[in-house]
């Protein structure tokens, strides 16, 4: 394959017309982390292509191939285009795709396609890469940041002593090549403001993951205790107070405060599913707090079982401080849980206090036992801040992001033909 970087000229033709002579929006989004990787990022990326199909739009994705074999694949309407990969050091999970070669693909794909629109969803090296080879073909870039260096930390076996200098090289990174694209989004205003901390001084726009109302929703009134102790009995659960957390367990989640939480209750369990590196250790805490039998481990849980989870619990319980949003949150609010969460980063903004749950100090594992037996000893008030926790996460439809997404894919291909046309 061809590593050539010279420039080609901006392309100023878009896709032919589909049928009835209405032309479809075409995008090619771009991502180092698709499923099956189970991270955040992951999920939205897959959650926006395929509803973004369902709404009519052509979508192509460019991403790390899982098995390292380079190939192209449709998938629920979506062509997934995987790109030769070799495991990551940092995540047992994560591949990273090879770049020699790639740009001479890129070229020839974006040539092929004439895409409306690129959508990156990190910077690393597809983000970058691709963002590259668009702009030489007069593609604009839309770019979606789902990044803190905190994410990265563990994995890659970074000493506390050189965190601050790293971030700050990270920080720097980013904002050299998010500075070039055309348009810059992240899931919420928390996230943005972070973003301008650190320096960027573009406009970013908080455009949520958005959440499926349908799929995530309570049990049908009059049967949730029912239905609770079913799914407690399906999941191999003990029927008591059920305090739950779903998402990767790896250091930045601190799911070490969730034991410690939970050592400090009375009868109440603590829910895991996910996995992580930090499995072991919250296993050995669990052990040497004496809530071993409390504390359960329900592993890698299947997409489709996932809403069930959910219903099985009394209360969701997050104490991670790197948050840009917490698609989890999103999901367990719209399940109609009440919701204790550290008072950090973007969590703030899926909490009103007292209304559908209650925040707490980061690393006070006392202050978030309190919060949650406030919340499971009120049992009149709980249904009433599962109510309002359903509320909160109807402000965050998946239907109104995707639209959202793809109205920017328009106005950005509108706004670069604009400025072909004028500097020719």
């Amino acid at each position: 394959m061809s590593t050539s970087f010279a420039p080609h000229p901006p392309t100023a033709t878009r896709p032919a017309p589909s049928q009835g002579g209405r032309r479809r929006t075409r995008v090619l989004i771009g991502t180092d982390t698709y499923p099956p990787d189970v991270n955040g990022a992951a999920y939205f990326t897959a959650r926006l292509a395929r509803g973004l199909t369902e709404r009519g739009v052509e979508v192509h994705l460019l991403c790390p191939s899982p098995t390292g074999r380079p190939h192209v694949v449709e998938r629920d309407g979506v062509v997934e285009h995987r790109l030769r990969s070799m495991p990551s050091l940092a995540h047992e999970s994560v591949r990273l795709a090879l770049p020699a070669g790639v740009r001479g693909h890129l070229n020839r794909l974006l040539d092929r396609l004439r895409p409306d629109a690129v959508h990156i969803q990190n910077h690393f090296l597809v983000g970058r890469m691709l963002a590259g080879a668009a702009h030489d073909h007069g593609v604009p870039v839309v770019a979606t940041n789902h990044f803190m260096p905190e994410n990265l930390f563990d994995h890659l076996r970074m000493p506390w002593s050189l965190r601050p200098y790293a971030a700050r090289l990270a920080w720097w990174d980013l904002n050299r090549i998010l500075g070039r694209v055309e348009h810059v989004t992240t899931p919420t205003p928390t996230a943005a403001r972070l973003l301008r901390e650190q320096g960027f001084i573009h406009p970013v726009e908080a455009v949520s993951c958005g959440i499926d109302l349908d799929r995530f929703r309570p049990p049908p009134e009059g049967s949730v205790v029912a239905e609770r102790l079913r799914l407690r009995a399906r999941f191999g659960l003990p029927d008591r107070p059920t305090m739950l957390f779903v998402g990767r367990l790896d250091e930045e989640k601190r799911v070490d405060e969730l034991v410690r939480a939970v050592a400090r209750t009375s009868d109440v369990q603590l829910v895991l599913a996910g996995q992580g590196a930090h499995r072991e250790r919250a296993e050995e805490l669990a052990r040497s707090e004496g809530v071993a039998d409390r504390v359960r481990f329900l592993g890698f849980v299947a997409h489709g079982d996932l809403p069930d989870v959910y219903r099985c619990a009394d209360v969701f319980t997050i104490a991670g401080i790197a948050e840009l949003q917490s698609i989890a949150t999103l999901e367990a609010m719209a399940s109609g849980l009440p919701v204790v969460a550290a008072d950090a980063m973007a969590l703030p903004h899926l909490v009103e206090e007292g209304r559908n749950g209650y925040l707490y100090e980061p690393g006070d594992p006392g202050a978030l036992a309190d919060r949650v037996e406030s919340v499971l000893t009120t049992e009149r008030e709980r249904p009433r801040m599962g109510a309002h926790s359903r509320l909160m996460a109807s402000r965050h439809r998946l239907e109104d992001s995707l639209e959202r997404f793809e109205h920017i894919y328009v106005d950005a291909s509108v706004g670069a033909l604009a400025s072909f046309s004028g500097g020719r």
